[in-house]
This record gives C-alpha cells, structure tokens and sequence, in this order.
C-alpha cells in the first residue's frame, strides 16, 4: 500500500495522536464512559421520546451474525399501538442514531408527526450506534465487532428489523431512510426476501451512487487515503467523540480547509438548519461507526459504483469467487415498490446527478420531490421540513391506500 507525502504526514501526526491517548484523553475517556453508562441503564424511549408524552416501548431483535439491535416502537398519546395504522420504520444516517428522528420539537420531527398522523412508527439503531446492544459474544473492545460496512447494516441490520416488525405487526413495513438510510435501503431492496415485506420506501437524499459528490471536507479525506490510514493503524471503531476523533478535525482544519462552517463542507450549504440548536443536536450525535464503513463509502466515491465491499482481487476470489465485488443491481428492485424520494440542490453528498443516476436505474420512475435550495442536513432539520418535505411524504403514504388509522 503506498502513500502521498500528505498522507504519511498525516499518518504520522495520527500515529502520534493514537499513541498519546492515553496520557491526554483522561477527560474524554471519563465523558465517554459516563455517556456509555447513562445509556446502558434508560433507553432512546426514556431520555429522548417519552418526555415530549409519546408513549414508547423497547423492543431488541438479533442478527444473523450475533449482533442485537435497538429498536423503540412510538405511537400517538391519543392513539393506542392497537389502533395504529401501517408500521413505519426509520433508519438514520452515517454517525446518527434512531434520535436523529425526534431532535426538535413535535410538530417539527419527522419521528413524532408520522405518530401523531396514526402511524405506527418503529425507530431503528444499526449495531455501533448507542441505542443498540452489542453483539451475543463480542464486545465493543474487540476489533471483530467492527468489522462491517454498510453492506452488513443493509443485508443483515436492515434485512432484520423489518423481518421483525413484520413478524410482530403481520404487516408489510414502511420504510424511511435518510443519507446512509437509503443506501441501506436500495442494497436490501435488491434483496426478494426483503423487498416482498415492504410496503413502500421514502427516501430522504437518497444515496447509491457517490461519484459526483463536492463535499471539500469529505473529498480530502479520500484524497489523503485517511481511510486506509485509519485502517493501516488497526483503528476498527470511528468515533469522533474520542481524543484521536477530535484531532482529526482539528488536523484537518488546520491549514488544509477552511473549516469555519465544518457542517457546510461535509454536507453542503443548508438553507434552513436551526444552528441554535447545535448544542442539543450534538448532545448525542456523532454515533460511532467502524473505519470499515468509512472505507467502504470512500471506495464508491473512487470507483464511482454500487457495489459490495472491495477486499482486494484475492480476498473477493474468496468472499465472492469473483475478481471484482458484486454490483447492488438497482434495476431489480421491484417494479411493484412504490418509491418517493426527496433530494435537494445544495447537498454535496446526495449529488443531483448520482440521485438522476439511481432514478434511471430504477425499474419504475419514484415520486420525487426537488428543493433547488436544500442541503443534506435540511432534510432532517430544517425548520420547514414539515411543509417543505413531510407533507409531500405523507401524501405519498395516503396514496397507497393503507397508510394511517386516521
């Protein structure tokens, strides 16, 4: 594996970084252990849904591969779980978690209008974040508990939490995703034994393709390779609430970009991001998430396609028994799922002409809904999502015929 000279310098200061956590990080360790330990004993219903007075409860479901997943059912105070409508379940974004959902107010976030609208609504939790449980016998210390991408969150996570929901509501599930969301939910739609449990999908920047994106935060990362340095340290877990996660930043803001927006340069500009609330947003976010996920997207963005994860020519010989990953064939999501999809002008990671490449590839055309002046973030937590998105995604829901008991 070669590097650039940035690259090694930025190996270098990282290594540096990596090895003095323990001399400096004494702070963060403390925090992060706390944060850890409030989260073990309440749950995403207790600290985060059920003070707003929506009635939540916990449910955990297990993956193939042993992980156990977090998932919280919502309903309306003035409607019971039994008189809900169609079950929808939400599945967030890279470094977010089922909270991403309920950040503002109720009448702003998307997780409690869809209850107080009659729908039964499921919030997910990918294995990493802090809403879900570990796995049946690694622990969070162990590096084989990182060792996934977002294939694994798609065909396993995913593929999982729908087959419960199916399971306990006898009903095909709505599924809404956002950012990482989507890709989760185009890969597992490819997927028959998926696909035939969903009603319908929403998707919120819908991401497949990633070879146009203009992010400049992101697109120095990919040029430096720090994904294959993260990976060539034997760092397995991506936390930036960590002493190295911070550093990182603060490398990168330090003479290489003009960090002074930091959310612009990853995301693009939003047009109508609550910045006031910054401090509350961040209480929980970023989730953690695994260097192998990170290498994965920063592979599609240097390749330009959809495929599986890239182990090398040998290693896919034995993974796959083909020189070259497997290719997510959008075109054989079927024709028969209906889709809507909201994506905006100013977001640098959902490139309009990667979202124009998916839409040719879908076997039937989506409902789509086009904001020239929203930005990745906007989509989640504008201060107008409510008429500017939820109101054309709820009409989408209404029109299959079966939506809410309202």
């Amino acid at each position: 594996m070669e590097f650039s000279a940035a690259a090694i310098a930025v190996t270098a200061a990282l290594f540096i970084s990596f090895a003095s956590t323990a001399v400096y990080s004494a702070e963060n360790f403390t925090a992060a252990s706390n944060l850890r330990r409030k989260l073990s004993t309440a749950g995403l219903c207790a600290i985060v849904i059920e003070p707003s007075g929506f009635p939540c409860t916990e449910h955990t479901t297990r993956t193939k591969d042993g992980y156990v997943l977090g998932l919280q059912r919502v309903s309306s105070p003035s409607v019971t779980v039994q008189e809900c409508g169609s079950p929808v379940l939400l599945i967030h974004g890279l470094f977010m978690g089922g909270d991403a959902w309920f950040l503002d107010s109720p009448n702003q976030s998307l997780g409690f209008i869809l209850a107080n609208h009659g729908y039964d609504v499921w919030v997910g939790n990918v294995r990493g974040t802090h809403w879900s449980h570990g796995h049946v016998s690694l622990s969070e210390d162990d590096k084989e508990f990182w060792d996934w991408s977002w294939q694994e969150l798609a065909l396993n996570d995913l593929g999982e939490m729908i087959h419960y929901i199916y399971s306990v509501t006898y009903s095909k599930v709505l599924v809404v995703g956002h950012s990482q969301g989507t890709i989760m939910s185009l890969a597992a739609f490819t997927q028959p034994d998926i696909a035939k449990m969903v009603e319908a999908a929403a998707l919120l920047c819908p991401i497949s393709y990633l070879g146009h994106i203009t992010a400049p935060f992101v697109l120095r990362l990919v040029k430096l390779r720090l994904d294959e340095v993260i990976m060539a340290l034997g760092i397995h877990e991506l936390n930036f609430k960590s002493n190295w996660g911070t550093r990182i930043i603060d490398m990168m803001c330090d003479g290489h970009l003009d960090c002074s927006d930091m959310l612009a340069s990853i995301t693009g500009e939003n047009c109508c991001f609550n910045s006031s609330r910054i401090d509350s947003y961040l209480e929980y976010e970023p989730h953690p998430s695994s260097s192998k996920n990170l290498h994965h997207l920063f592979q599609m963005i240097r390749q330009g396609t959809f495929t599986m994860y890239d182990y090398g020519k040998w290693k896919n010989l034995m993974y796959y028994r083909q020189v070259k990953p497997p290719e997510f064939d959008v075109s054989s999501i079927p024709s028969s799922l209906p889709i809507w999809m909201g994506y905006g002008g100013n977001d640098a990671l959902a490139d309009v002409a990667d979202v124009q490449h998916t839409i040719k590839e879908l076997a039937s055309k989506p409902d789509l809904l086009y904001l020239e002046n929203y930005g990745h973030i906007d989509f989640l937590l504008s201060t107008r999502a409510k008429e500017d998105v939820y109101d054309s995604m709820l009409a989408f829901f209404s029109s299959l015929g079966k939506s809410s008991s309202f």
